[in-house]
C-alpha cells in the first residue's frame, strides 16, 4: 500500500483499492498522485488487461478530502482540478485495458467522476452515486459534466447535477449507470469474474473498441463508419486475429498475445 492506495495484480488483472476508510476514501493529493501513477505504470504494463478500481470499507470515494482544502498552502481549486484530477480521468480513458468500477459505497463527488469514467460499472446494493457539488458552492469536475448525460441522458444529468439528491444502486441499473447490482459480499467477485473474462479477450482489440466508442459521441456516422474501418484494418492485421481464426478452426481457446 502506498499513500492511501493499494496496488495488488493477480495475473492479468490490476485491482486498484482507495483504501483510507475512515474518511471514506476521500482523495488527498497523495492519493491523487499515488492514483494517477499506477494507472500510467498499468497502461504500460502489457501483462495487464483488465482493472479493477474500487474502495475500502463501506465506501468507494467520497470525493475531495475537504480538510485539505483548508491547508493555506493548498492549490486553487482550478489548479487542482486541472494538475490532479484531469490527469487520472485521462489516464483512464486513455489506457488501452478495460477499467471496472466495483462501487461498493457512496461514491460522491468527484468519487463519483471517477466511477463515471471507468468503461464498466457494476454496483453493491447500498452504493449510491452523489453530485454533492452545489451543496459546498462548486461545479461538478473531472469529467462528471461530459460522462453522465452520455451515461443516463441530459435531462437526468441536469437532475442529479442542478439538484444533486443520491442515486441508489436500483435506479442506476434502471437508468444504465451501471451494469450490474450484486450483494456487497459479492462485488469483488463479480468485478473479478468480469476482468477474467475482458482479460481473455484479444488486448488489441479491446483497445481499439474503446478507442471507437469514446470518439463516437463527438463525431456523425459517416466519421464512425470510417473510423471502424481503419481500426478494422489494424486489428485485421494482428496477430491476435490471426490466432482467432487459427482457435476458431481448431476449436480451443485463443491465446492472445497482444500483438
Amino acid at each position: 500500500m502506498t499513500d492511501g492506495l493499494r496496488v495488488q495484480i493477480d495475473g492479468p488483472v490490476a485491482t486498484l483499492t482507495l483504501d483510507r476508510p475512515e474518511s471514506l476514501n476521500a482523495l488527498t493529493v497523495p492519493v491523487k498522485v499515488a492514483l494517477r501513477e499506477a494507472l500510467e505504470s498499468i497502461a504500460s504494463d502489457r501483462a495487464v488487461r483488465a482493472v479493477i478500481i474500487t474502495g475500502a470499507g463501506r465506501a468507494f470515494c467520497a470525493g475531495q478530502d475537504l480538510a485539505e482544502r483548508e491547508s493555506p498552502d493548498a492549490a486553487p481549486l482550478d489548479v487542482e482540478v486541472r494538475e490532479r484530477y484531469n490527469p487520472i480521468i485521462r489516464a483512464i480513458r486513455s489506457m488501452g485495458q478495460p477499467v471496472i468500477a466495483a462501487v461498493n459505497g457512496v461514491a460522491a463527488g468527484a468519487g463519483a467522476s471517477l466511477a463515471f469514467a471507468c468503461d464498466l460499472r457494476i454496483a453493491a446494493e447500498e452504493a449510491r452515486f452523489v453530485l454533492a457539488f452545489g451543496r459546498i458552492g462548486l461545479v461538478p469536475d473531472s469529467g462528471a459534466t461530459w460522462f453522465l448525460p452520455r451515461l443516463v441522458g441530459p435531462a437526468k444529468a441536469a437532475e442529479l447535477a442542478l439538484v444533486g439528491d443520491p442515486l441508489d444502486a436500483a435506479e442506476a441499473l434502471r437508468l444504465g449507470l451501471v451494469s450490474k447490482v450484486v450483494p456487497g459480499d459479492r462485488l469483488l467477485d463479480e468485478a473479478r469474474a468480469m476482468a477474467g473474462r475482458l482479460a481473455e479477450g484479444a488486448p488489441l482489440a479491446l483497445a481499439l473498441t474503446k478507442e471507437a466508442l469514446q470518439r463516437s459521441s463527438t463525431i456523425d456516422l459517416d466519421e464512425a463508419l470510417e473510423g471502424e474501418a481503419k481500426l478494422q484494418g489494424i486489428a485485421g492485421a494482428s496477430a491476435d486475429h490471426a490466432e482467432g481464426l487459427a482457435a476458431f478452426k481448431e476449436k480451443r481457446p485463443p491465446r492472445f498475445s497482444g500483438t
